[in-house]
């Protein structure tokens, strides 16, 4: 694995990750929203990631030492709803109550939301440190070629 592959899948991880933070702060921004374009309450969002790469790990690991240049990324595959049933309770005075007075929630635990925001971010960090180690290593290779 070269060093210009580090970054590469770095960089598709930090741009994973900042959607990840972005569908979070949606999730956070719509925990009381109660009526949406399509009728019923804010649905909650999930990411899905996959990984592509050309290889297998155990190719990539067999191959290590050899010219085998293997390519991988991190993506965003799909932003999916979640299936929790919204959360009612007994608000008879709100507009968007039921005949039974009763107004559904979004499921969303703001807790929940919080601590897969401060993953994403860490995991955002994370992979700038890598990048930022692959060109420093980039630099020093730079340096003991000119020596």
């Amino acid at each position: 694995m070269g060093l210009f592959d580090m970054m590469n899948i770095s960089a598709s991880a930090l741009s994973a990750e900042r959607q990840r933070a972005e569908v979070t702060s949606a999730n956070l921004a719509n925990a009381e929203t109660t009526h949406t374009d399509a009728g019923g309450p804010y649905v909650r969002k999930q990411v899905v990631f996959s990984a592509t790469s050309g290889s297998p790990f155990r190719t990539v690991f067999n191959g290590i030492g050899r010219a085998a240049k293997p390519t991988g990324s991190v993506q965003l595959t799909q932003v999916v709803d979640d299936t929790a049933p919204p959360v009612k309770r007994y608000e008879p005075g709100n507009p968007d109550a039921d005949q039974s007075g009763y107004v559904s929630y979004p499921a969303i635990n703001p807790v929940t939301e919080m601590v897969d925001l401060m993953g994403s971010v860490r995991a955002y960090q994370l992979n700038a440190s890598a990048v930022t180690a692959a060109k420093q290593m980039i630099q020093e290779s730079i340096y003991i070629l000119k020596s």
